[in-house]
C-alpha cells in the first residue's frame, strides 16, 4: 500500500530538496503549497496568504487520498510547523486508513542563516520560484515552529554545515 510522507522543518532548511530526492528514489508524487500559491500568486497574496495556505492543504489533503489510492507514495512539501498541523494531518491519514510518516529536517542555525540568504540572491536574480526570506518570515518562522517530539519524528534528517 502507497504511504504519505510529510516534511517537516523551517523555512528554508532543504525540505523541497529532500522532496526531489526523495520522489526520485521512491516514485512519489510531491504536492507542495508552495508551488500552488507561487503559481497563483506571483507578487504574493499580502495579508491573505495564510488563508490561501489553508485552503490549498486542504485541497492537497484530498488530492494526496487520491494518489495513494492509486498505489503511488505521496510527498507533502510544506513544514508542518506546528504539532496542531502535524497531529491533525495523522488523523486525517488514520481516519482514511493511509500510511503516513512525519520526515523531520533538522538545521543548524548558521547553515540555515547560509540557505535563507542564498536563496534570496537565487529568487532576486530570478534563478528560482520560490519566496523571498525577509527578515519578518525568518522570525515568523522562529515564533511558530516548534520542533517535533521524538515520538512523532518517523525520520529524521541532521544536516551538518
Amino acid at each position: 500500500m502507497a504511504k504519505v510522507i510529510m516534511t517537516c522543518g523551517k523555512v528554508c532548511c532543504g525540505k523541497s530538496t529532500y522532496a526531489e530526492r526523495l520522489s526520485r528514489e521512491m516514485r512519489a508524487v510531491i504536492l507542495s503549497v508552495d508551488e500552488i500559491t507561487l503559481a497563483l500568486f506571483p507578487e504574493g497574496a499580502g495579508e491573505l496568504l495564510d488563508t490561501y495556505v489553508e485552503r490549498a492543504e486542504g485541497l492537497l489533503f484530498r488530492i494526496s487520498l487520491d494518489i495513494v489510492r492509486m498505489g503511488i507514495d505521496v510527498i507533502l512539501d510544506w513544514g508542518f510547523w506546528t504539532r496542531e498541523k502535524r497531529d491533525y494531518a495523522r488523523q486525517f491519514y488514520k481516519e482514511n486508513g493511509v500510511a503516513c510518516e512525519l520526515h523531520y529536517l533538522e538545521v543548524p542555525d548558521r547553515l540555515w542563516q547560509q540557505r535563507i540568504a542564498e536563496r534570496d540572491r537565487l529568487v532576486e536574480n530570478g534563478s528560482v520560484s520560490a519566496y523571498y526570506v525577509d527578515k519578518g518570515l525568518a522570525e515568523k518562522c522562529l515564533e511558530f515552529f516548534q520542533v517535533p517530539d521524538e515520538n512523532e519524528i518517523d525520520k529524521i534528517i541532521r544536516q551538518e554545515c
